[in-house]
């Protein structure tokens, strides 16, 4: 299948993810890498516009092997696209509006299902992943979007703006159709409206077991997306993120719910809120590559039951 020109320009990064070639153009059926460097409505603190390339500098320090999956980044072909531009506006919104519309001109002409193509999308704040959401549910009906967070995210706006990282799940959950399925696991904080919210939708999960048993349970030819916000890992072992909260998991509660998406129809992901800058040992950068890297593998590994 030929290559797809990108339709509009995009940001060169520091370097591109290890083991990935610096594209221009879409690949239809392999992975693509994307950057979201916005940070403007964060409400604590900021710096997870340098998410993006705070991962790639630091990923070809780690192996490309996992041990976990017994499976090599080596083995497979994916691509860096770059990072989205935030345009030359003052406005933070502006800024926002210009990435999601210059990620609807790459995304939104391409068939991901019918040409088996997958977009893992680097963060950035988690209002970021406004775009790649409404992408895959537009796309794949019948969904299931699997959020790991600290926080709910389902406020109706925060702080001034329609799109925060406070109200990502909120604004996607304006997009769902009746075969979609929203399963939330890692919350910890949030507002009683939230918590009400949650219960009332039966989409909290309160223990790993629940959560990973929901997993389980999706058919093995049902599309599903990952939305992770780096803060759902316990801040003693990622403290690098904006709004870091105490009691989250682990890395090897993450290797779980990879090694059950490999034998799923894993379809896209998005990882968020890595800040480089609270973290000068660099341990958080680390940490959340190797993420990716396992994010990465499953993706490559997933989908034969589509």
């Amino acid at each position: 299948m030929s290559q797809i020109p990108l339709p509009v320009p995009t940001n060169d990064p520091s370097r591109p993810f290890f083991g990935a070639e610096r594209a221009f153009s879409i690949r239809p059926g392999h992975t693509h890498l994307i950057g979201f460097g916005f940070d403007g409505t964060a409400c604590f603190r900021k710096g997870t516009k340098e998410g993006p390339d705070g991962l790639r500098a630091v990923s070809e320090d780690i192996e490309s092997y996992s041990p976990y999956l017994d499976a090599d980044l080596e083995d497979y072909e994916f691509f860096d696209l770059g990072n989205l531009r935030l345009g030359f506006d003052d406005d933070v919104e502006a800024q926002w509006h210009h990435a999601v519309g210059d990620f609807n001109a790459i995304f939104e002409p391409l068939q991901l299902k019918g040409t088996k193509t997958k977009v893992l999308t680097l963060g950035g704040e988690h209002s970021i992943s406004y775009a790649p959401i409404v992408k895959h549910l537009t796309e794949f009906p019948d969904l299931v979007l699997l959020h790991l967070d600290a926080h709910a995210d389902l406020r109706d706006g925060f702080l001034g703006y329609h799109f925060s990282h406070a109200s990502i799940i909120r604004r996607a959950y304006d997009h769902f159709g009746d075969g979609h399925q929203l399963i939330q696991y890692g919350i910890r904080s949030g507002t009683r409206d939230e918590y009400q919210w949650m219960k009332e939708h039966g989409t909290i999960r309160q223990s790993r077991q629940a959560f990973l048993d929901s997993v389980r349970d999706i058919a093995a030819h049902r599309p599903i997306y990952l939305t992770l916000d780096l803060d759902y890992f316990d801040p003693s072992f990622l403290p690098g993120t904006g709004t870091p909260e105490p009691g989250g998991e682990d890395f090897h509660s993450f290797v779980s719910l990879m090694k059950i998406l490999c034998g799923k129809n894993f379809v896209g992901a998005d990882v968020v809120e890595l800040s480089p800058k609270i973290d000068p040992t660099g341990n958080s950068d680390v940490f959340a590559a190797k993420i990716v890297r396992e994010i990465l593998l499953t993706l490559e590994q997933s989908g034969a039951n589509a």
